[in-house]
């Protein structure tokens, strides 16, 4: 207790009161009036001056039971602050027994509960003084020496954490506060209900005043509260740990963790003995107690005050990190879950936080890695900039390639928002920056920012392009953070919606400025121009016009079967196609005309971008009152649908960005539009007419020709037929430029006085063909590829003399080496860098394809086609030369290969012409085995087009599976690509035509094979084809289907010779076996196909009699060797030859400059010499001709796709042929494609190598 000394040589004064305050018929004011005068003269004493004696009289009649149980307030109040008085006056001893001691401050504190209130309160200047008293005396210490002290204190505790919630004033918690210490300071032993009522004081909010109180006690006597502390949160953990399966117990606890963590926050001096008892709770083997302690640990560590904490207790910091092995996933999630303050505020400990979150983003458990990827979505832009390295946002990045789809959503998230937070930062005002990767004078445009975050929208592009699954994710996360519609949320049902149309369009022009070819194609097809139009969202919405909610006039059948099949196709792109299809027909069946309507307003290509987002808020908004279910649903389709990346509202600001800062990119996206959607160029049409004028900036005028050129040609309305217009024109068309002559001649076709125009266009090449300089020769060959198809009257004025100057001149012309050349051994030549009478004769090329296509339709297509084919197959045949001893530069070789291939693939586009091109179809087929990457790379890149539209006959599908041997991983990769998305978006009787039937032309090309021998080894190789042609379309559906036909195959013979017949027959075996072993492997049922399959008659005959049939079914052509193999193969139960790719992970970012790609090595030539076959028979000694045996019927299934396609003709003859002919093609049977093709692997890379070596040693 702490007292005052008094002077012992002073005078003491005396009181000087002498009423009697207890009595009978006191009177309750009078009494009340003598307490004031007692209190008035005692709080004026002074405690060294007093006579203590003369307070004897007072002192007991203060404490009759008459003055403490008054009925009245102010009596009692008063009577408090005298009690208080006599105690300061007598200290240090105080003047009365144990229980009136009791008693009085049980008064005290009954005195302070019910009557201190706010200071308009009555009496409260004496609850005042008495609490003041209290602090400042520090009398209440006596209570520590009372019988059963305990008690009175938890009394005390509560009563005071009780009135302190009463919102008094700030002098009057501080008088508290002092109290309470002082009781805890002097106590022998603290009561465990003290302890509980200041502990529940820290579950309160900590604005509360309560909270605040504890807060200041706890600090003020933590090193007496710290064993005290320990010793409660132990008895809580050890009362609730006995019952494992109560989670009530578990709750308690979790409890007592929410606690040590609010301590930590206000009293972290307190947990000295508690933090070490939560680390030996990370190692208990209950995992609830290791879940709970790992979370309240986690949450500490990330406070502002984590780094003291890490600081001071170092073992349980590394103990809490070992968690991230923890066997429980949800102890690991727990400790990641915790990271984002750890990122945030332990920056000294940044390098241990990023490798516990890179090892975590490769955790087993899916949850685990989703909540890595999420922390870094919590973060802040200057964390993430100052505190996150690149590295680990790559890290991130990976992860948008994960198995789990949690995991690709949460990584994607995050990469998404994280640019969307730092792109004003790295391009300020949002305006376009024309040279983004230098800086710019902008406050805002910070180099730092450039490089830390603008690869994030390249690399979800890429991953956008990956999978379907992959897709999903990508494209919603680009949708809302890359390339985010204004908002327009404000007003979007005000007729004056804000939209910055400038902004928008830089943004897409801004981040395209970092992104490679790869994510420019990515973008370029996110934007919805490419596609036939209408698109398959617009037929969805004629159906569902039509469909008219199920009521349907006329035509009913019909009607439901398209909206069904167009539903069928959409619902193929989406996660869940059952979903999707679900509710695209719920929104049919709504059937709610304003819904339509705004719908139409998205798809329209002529909706500006402040309509696009009006219309789509409302569109959205409808379904989600109506039917919150679909919303979902339709969210995917409307994004899918409308132009949202790139619309009309673009062009102005496209064209501005060509013509002032020479943007790149802008003239990407307008290109773009010109070949796959001009109906965007509508009412732009003055502005591109503008544009053409301004002859001394070259690159907008190409932009603005390709694009008049594009409107033109799709809507005659538009064409130019401007005198003064059509003048420029018509000098661009003579001019040098050959890009914008090939437009101009696009735009005088389209224009009314066409024929004239195109006509003296000819006239005057044809005059200057012959003396034209390099660059001129290849403008005016561009102009006349045009005119060939599709001016061909024009044309056909001057052909004779055009043809002949193209082909003797130009085509036949030799191209040999320049012997001064650096790199002989280049076989590719970049477009930049053609030389120009190269390029003139690759236009010559097309200039002789273009006229075959004009004239398709006429009587003499085939007269005009034959020459043109024979020329292009000879190309093929000897690699681009038009002789087999040919001296010609390889660059120019490869490229006139290139362009004969792709030639070929546009003239069979044409039934008659692909009947034609038949008999060199292995030739063309063996392109994707080129030497050269380019070539294979080009020709798969023109291929694939034409089969996907369906322009191309079936036999064209077999390409793509020619590609197992690539050294290069992309070309593999793009062919299963591809027909891994065509397979699986077509009917099942459409992949029956398209991928299944064909697999007998697959036997059959490789029985051609220029590599095919039958050796061991070769028939190895030859595996390989087929397990690659298994692991994509084989499935149990159609095995039966496949191994009939490998079957069927040793039932006929080849149309060509006996030597190709025992080929085929090899490949059949081989086949059979290897269908029979992946089967097996898969426990597919292999059973006899029940169906009729017409075997393709322009390839294969009839067998001449039983017997020759009998003959080859029991001959076997493989190898011993082989068949042990197979069989060997088939005992282990795994399928032979390629697996099937495993996902790939997003690679590194290249430099710009790509490493040089390897090449297909040369295939051998096809030896003649044969293992012998004493038992085989030779069935070309009685060749009877038949058609093939027919036991099957065509099939006759379409696609059910809402395009239209165009209908193919498989078979190019009719299989009948004389004797004499057969007799007569003898000659020719071991005639085969001399153009060499790549199929080893091994050989190819090692081929490469030892180049590579070589040419290092020559440099």
């Amino acid at each position: 207790m702490v007292a005052q000394t008094r002077a012992g040589n002073s005078a003491p004064k005396r009181l000087a009161f002498n009423e009697k305050i207890v009595g009978k018929g006191l009177a309750t004011d009078a009494l009340l009036k003598k307490l004031k005068a007692l209190h008035t003269e005692l709080a004026e004493l002074d405690q060294e001056l007093v006579d203590v004696n003369s307070l004897s009289t007072v002192r007991t009649q203060l404490v009759n039971t008459s003055i403490l149980l008054h009925k009245d307030r102010g009596v009692k109040a008063y009577a408090a602050c005298c009690l208080a008085d006599i105690l300061r006056l007598y200290a240090p001893d105080a003047p009365y027994t144990h229980t009136e001691l009791r008693d009085i401050f049980q008064f005290f504190f009954r005195q302070l509960a019910t009557g201190l209130r706010g200071a308009e309160a009555s009496y409260y200047n004496e609850y005042f003084h008495l609490l003041e008293s209290l602090s400042t005396v520090k009398s209440v210490v006596l209570v520590c020496d009372l019988p059963h002290a305990e008690e009175l204190m938890v009394d005390i505790f509560r009563d005071f954490f009780g009135l302190v919630r009463r919102d008094l004033a700030k002098k009057i918690e501080i008088f508290i506060a002092d109290i309470l210490v002082a009781l805890i300071d002097e106590c022998q032993a603290l009561p465990s209900e003290v302890l509980e009522t200041i502990m529940a004081q820290f579950m309160a909010s900590d604005t509360q005043p309560a909270y605040r109180l504890a807060v200041q006690v706890c600090n003020a006597t933590a090193d007496k509260l710290q064993r005290h502390v320990c010793q409660y949160f132990t008895d809580i953990i050890v009362a609730h740990s006995h019952e494992s399966d109560s989670e009530s117990n578990f709750e308690e606890i979790r409890k007592a963790h929410e606690l040590v963590k609010q301590l930590s926050r206000s009293c972290p001096s307190l947990l000295h003995s508690v933090i070490p008892q939560l680390e030996e709770e990370l190692r208990v083997e209950e995992v609830q107690v290791r879940l709970i302690a790992t979370q309240a640990l986690g949450e500490m560590f990330s406070e502002k005050g984590g780094a003291e904490l890490v600081k001071k207790y170092p073992t349980t910091w590394n103990v809490w990190l070992m968690r991230k092995n923890d066997k429980s996933a949800a102890v690991r999630l727990k400790l990641v879950e915790s990271a984002k303050g750890l990122l945030v505020n332990l920056h000294d400990h940044r390098e241990t936080v990023d490798e516990l979150m890179r090892l975590k983003l490769l955790d087993p458990d899916e949850k685990v890695r989703a909540a890595v990827c999420k922390v870094y979505s919590q973060l802040d832009y200057e964390t993430v900039l100052h505190y996150v390295s690149e590295d680990q946002l790559r890290s991130i990045a990976g992860r948008g390639m994960d198995k789990k789809n949690s995991v690709r959503v949460e990584a994607l998230n995050s990469l998404g928002k994280l640019y969307s937070i730092a792109y004003p930062e790295m391009y300020g005002s949002s305006l376009y920056r024309h040279q983004a990767p230098d800086p710019i004078d902008s406050e805002n445009n910070d180099p730092a920012a450039i490089r830390h975050f603008s690869w994030i929208p390249n690399e979800i592009l890429h991953i956008s392009n990956s999978t379907q699954e992959a897709r999903l994710a990508a494209e919603q996360v680009i949708a809302d953070f890359i390339f985010p519609l204004p908002s327009g949320s404000s007003a979007s049902t005000s007729k004056n919606i804000d939209v910055n149309e400038v902004a928008w369009t830089d943004r897409l022009l801004n981040t395209m400025g970092y992104l490679d070819d790869r994510g420019v194609n990515a973008v370029l097809l996110l934007s919805g121009m490419k596609g036939s139009r209408p698109s398959p969202y617009e037929l969805y919405l004629q159906s569902c016009i039509q469909h008219n909610g199920g009521v349907i006039d006329e035509d009913e059948d019909v009607v439901k079967q398209r909206l069904n099949n167009v539903i069928r196709h959409i619902s193929r792109q989406f996660g869940d196609p059952q979903k999707a299809a679900e509710d695209l027909h719920a929104f049919a069946r709504a059937n709610e005309n304003r819904s339509y309507k705004l719908l139409k307003t998205c798809l329209d290509t002529q909706t500006d971008l402040k309509g696009l987002v009006k219309a789509s808020n409302e569109f959205l908004r409808r379904i989600e009152s109506s039917s919150e279910s679909i919303l979902g649903t339709m969210t995917v389709f409307l994004r899918r649908a409308m132009l949202r990346i790139v619309n009309q509202s673009s062009i102005p600001i496209l064209i501005k960005r060509v013509q002032k800062a020479d943007s790149k990119h802008a003239q990407t996206l307008l290109t773009y539009i010109s070949k796959h959607c001009p109906a965007l160029y509508k009412p732009h049409t003055s502005e591109l007419t503008k544009a053409i004028a301004d002859e001394k900036n070259v690159r907008l005028v190409e932009v603005g020709m390709q694009a008049l050129a594009a409107v033109s040609q799709s809507d005659e309305a538009l064409a130019v037929n401007d005198k003064r217009t059509l003048e420029r024109v018509m000098r661009y068309v003579l001019g040098s430029n050959a890009r914008v002559a090939k437009f101009a001649a696009r735009i005088l076709v389209a224009s009314k006085e066409h024929d004239d125009l195109c006509a003296e266009a000819v006239e005057s090449i044809a005059r200057k063909l012959s003396t034209a300089d390099p660059d001129l020769l290849v403008a005016h060959t561009a102009v006349l590829a045009q005119f060939a198809r599709l001016a061909p009257d024009a044309f056909e004025r001057k052909s004779d003399v055009l043809m002949t100057f193209l082909v003797k001149k130009l085509l036949m012309v030799p191209s040999p080496a320049d012997p001064d050349e650096m790199d002989s051994d280049a076989d590719w030549v970049e477009d930049d860098d053609v030389q120009p009478r190269l390029r003139a004769r690759i236009l010559a090329l097309k200039v002789c394809r273009n006229r075959c296509l004009a004239h398709a339709s006429t009587d003499t297509a085939l007269e005009v086609a034959t020459p043109v084919l024979k020329m292009l197959s000879t190309l093929l045949d000897h690699a681009g030369s038009y002789s087999a001893d040919a001296t010609d530069d390889p660059k120019v070789k490869s490229r006139m290969r290139l362009q004969a291939a792709i030639s070929l693939l546009h003239l069979s586009v044409v039934d008659k012409f692909a009947i034609a091109i038949n008999t060199n179809f292995i030739s063309l087929a063996i392109t994707v085995q080129d030497p050269c990457y380019n070539v294979r790379m080009e020709f798969l890149m023109k291929l694939f087009p034409l089969l996907t539209a369906r322009k191309l006959p079936p036999r064209y599908n077999l390409i793509p599976f020619l590609t197992v041997h690539d050294p290069e991983a992309d070309v593999k990769s793009r062919a299963i690509s591809y027909v891994t998305h065509a397979s699986r978006n077509v009917s099942a009787a459409a992949k029956v035509d398209l991928f299944e039937i064909i697999f007998i032309r697959l036997l059959h090309l490789l029985a051609h094979h220029p590599d095919f021998s039958n050796a061991h080894e070769n028939l190895q190789e030859m595996a390989k084809y087929i397990d690659f042609y298994l692991d994509l379309i084989a499935s149990s559906d159609n095995v039966s289907l496949l191994y009939h036909l490998a079957m069927k195959a040793k039932t006929v013979r080849d149309g060509q010779s006996h030597t190709y017949s025992e080929n085929l027959y090899a490949m059949s075996e081989l086949t059979q076996e290897l269908i029979k072993a992946r089967a097996q492997a898969r426990s597919w049922s292999l059973q006899s196909y029940p169906g009729k399959v017409k075997l393709p008659s322009d390839i294969l005959r009839a067998l001449p009699n039983p017997e020759a049939a009998t003959k080859i079914l029991k001959t076997v052509y493989l190898p011993e060797e082989t068949s042990a193999w197979l069989l060997e193969s088939s005992k282990t139960q795994k399928p032979v030859g390629t697996s099937k790719e495993k996902r790939r992970e997003p690679r590194e970012p290249k430099d710009s400059k790509s490493p040089p790609k390897r090449k297909a090595s040369r295939h051998r030539a096809n030896g003649t010499t044969k293992r012998a076959k004493t038992a085989r028979w030779n069935s070309d000694q009685s060749e009877s001709e038949e058609e093939p045996s027919s036991d099957d019927s065509e099939q006759d299934d379409r696609e059910d796709t809402p395009t239209k396609p165009s209908s193919e003709r498989e078979d190019g003859s009719s299989g009948q042929e004389s004797d004499e002919e057969a007799n007569g093609k003898k000659g020719e049977q071991h005639r085969k494609p001399s153009r060499r093709a790549g199929t080893r692997a091994k050989r190819k890379i090692s081929q490469q190598v030892k180049k590579k070596g070589n040419h290092a040693r020559k440099s």
